[in-house]
């Protein structure tokens, strides 16, 4: 077995850099069709979550294999390969092994014990099948992966140590209410038909919301979607509805949940803006502070009065300017940075604003206070699920990679974000349940049990050719005995030939026996050579044993199984 895996995950890399690197339909069909044409590669399997990228391959020299892997997964992520490597891991045959059997029991998920991964990880298998590119080593990794995963959720609590990322994202929108109390009598609008967005609404359907309406680019799915929910039991109403009605459905909703396929933007801060805008009260008549010197047509909220006037000036200044103060989509990051007095608006004019007109200042309150820039230097966690003293006009959980909804909304008021960053860094303050640790010696006693069997699979070829080439010396020999003794009647050649048979056996059966228990050991996979070299066997025919063996439908579990 030489399996080797190269990838990253939300442990190795900053979401920014998972959300570019994430990989469409067609590009993970074309990686994983470039890998089997790379020279070190002779099968593959592909995983690529909301959260992970990580390219499975057998493999025949471990530095050319690592550098090719590398190289086909910043080629087809769209990211460089000097950028992507410092958030690149390896892991090499059993450390392979048991870094895939703690991704399938959720050891290794953003949220601990998430059952969600099995189903990635059999969509996984069931490419690589699809395409051919799935042999005998990925089809037994993977379909072993799902049972030691399964079995990790049988036989222990895991499932207690953490949620699903739809339940753990709703929690963090609910903050400290329970979920079920929060949801009751809201509407939800879920942006997508995928797995993922089933998911959410299922759940949003058991916690007890009202109403969802369903938006997906492909009707007959999303009218499919709001079927199912109906029929659910849960007394739940849900419609489906085409995606141009999501900007009507915003203004509607208290809670809305997107995770599309989509490369851009499926909801923008305009668009949240407007929705939380829509039906609300005028903003009482602008007050500006004396001294300033504002242009006419732009109003200063009032309660800016107390500010530094020369942030103040410079506000408008940027207004004046560029008309909008935009960072288009940047979170966290002022361009120009941060000065002295605290204010992020630099020389340029930009600001962690997407899409909120310069009127509306008040929005700068928070950036013009000496706390924020103590915030940047070091972030809060959570700090974007929060409205602070605010009620919450519209609860936004985005569960897209890369993302759907523009990160700067969290900035409106009234709105609540909870995206995958947010939920990374609410994730690792969660509390562990004691059952990880059982769970752990679960996925080692696999791992050994895997590579035991894998190793012994590995000599079987050179041990059926070895049994070959006896029966054929015995064929040989007994066809020379027949032409010196041709007057033997035909019970005395059976005789003789099943004699000579038996001391054949007798002599191969403990070195085959022992050549496979040696085999089954680390480091064992050196006893098959030193076998084929001993009784000088044809390189060939092992060969031709190993495809045979690989071809019969017989010697393959049954993938279904796994499921």
């Amino acid at each position: 077995m030489s399996l080797l895996v190269v990838g990253l995950s939300h442990r190795s890399a900053p979401v920014s850099v998972l959300e570019r690197a994430s990989l469409s339909a067609d590009a993970k069909i074309k990686l994983l069709h470039d890998t089997l044409a790379a020279e070190p590669a002779t099968e593959a399997a592909v995983l690529a979550t909301c959260n992970r990228i990580e390219l499975y391959a057998d493999v025949d020299k471990f530095h050319a294999g690592v550098a090719e892997l590398s190289t086909l997964l910043a080629q087809h992520s769209g990211v460089a390969l000097e950028e992507l490597t410092p958030y690149l891991y390896v892991h090499y045959e059993d450390r392979a092994v048991h870094h895939l059997f703690s991704v399938a029991c959720g050891l290794d998920s953003m949220v601990v014990g998430e059952g969600q991964i099995l189903g990635q990880i059999k969509d996984a298998l069931a490419l690589g099948q699809e395409l051919h590119t799935a042999g005998r080593l990925i089809n037994d990794l993977f379909q072993q992966a799902l049972r030691v995963g399964k079995r990790a959720h049988s036989e222990t609590g895991i499932d207690r140590a953490g949620q699903s990322l739809v339940t753990f994202g709703l929690e963090q929108l609910a903050v400290r209410v329970p979920v079920a109390e929060w949801a009751a009598g809201k509407r939800a609008l879920v942006i997508g038909a995928g797995s993922m967005s089933s998911l959410a609404a299922a759940t949003l359907a058991r916690v007890g919301v009202a109403e969802i309406v369903v938006a997906n680019r492909t009707a007959e799915r999303a009218e499919r979607l709001a079927e199912i929910l109906v029929a659910s039991g849960t007394g739940v109403a849900a419609v489906a509805v085409p995606m141009a009605r999501v900007p009507d459905e915003l203004t509607r909703v208290d809670v809305v949940v997107s995770c599309t396929g989509a490369t851009g933007l499926v909801l923008t801060a305009d668009d949240v803006l407007a929705a939380v805008s829509w039906g609300a009260a005028p903003d009482p008549a602008p007050q500006t502070p004396a001294g300033l010197d504002v242009p006419a047509g732009l109003d200063v909220p009032a309660g800016l009065g107390s500010a530094d006037a020369a942030v103040i000036e410079r506000l408008v200044a940027a207004a004046r300017d560029g008309g909008r103060l935009a960072d288009a989509g940047a979170v966290r990051t002022i361009s120009g940075g941060v000065e002295a007095d605290g204010c992020p608006v630099g020389p340029d004019g930009r600001a962690a604003l997407t899409g909120v007109d310069a009127n509306s200042l008040e929005l700068h309150g928070t950036w013009a206070d000496q706390g924020e820039a103590a915030a940047q230097r070091q972030p809060r966690k959570g700090a974007r699920s929060l409205v602070d003293g605010a009620p919450v006009r519209l609860a936004l959980l985005d569960l897209a990679m890369p993302r759907d909804i523009d990160a700067a909304v969290h900035r409106i008021p009234g709105v609540r974000l909870v995206d995958i960053e947010s939920l990374a860094e609410a994730s690792a303050d969660a509390p562990m349940a004691a059952d990880v640790d059982a769970v752990r010696g679960i996925v080692a006693g696999e791992v050994a049990a895997f590579g035991a069997a894998q190793r012994a699979a590995h000599i079987t070829p050179t041990v059926v050719a070895l049994r070959a080439m006896a029966a054929e010396v015995v064929a040989m020999e007994v066809a020379r005995l027949d032409g010196r003794v041709p007057d033997l009647d035909e019970r005395q050649r059976a005789e003789v030939t099943q004699t000579v048979r038996r001391v054949v056996d007798k002599l191969l059966h403990a070195p085959t026996v022992r050549v496979k228990q040696l085999a089954s050991e680390p480091g064992g996979a050196g006893y098959a050579e030193a076998l084929r070299e001993l009784f000088d066997l044809d390189p060939q025919t092992v060969a031709s044993v190993s495809r045979a063996d690989a071809a019969d439908p017989m010697n393959d579990d049954d993938p279904g199984r796994a499921s």
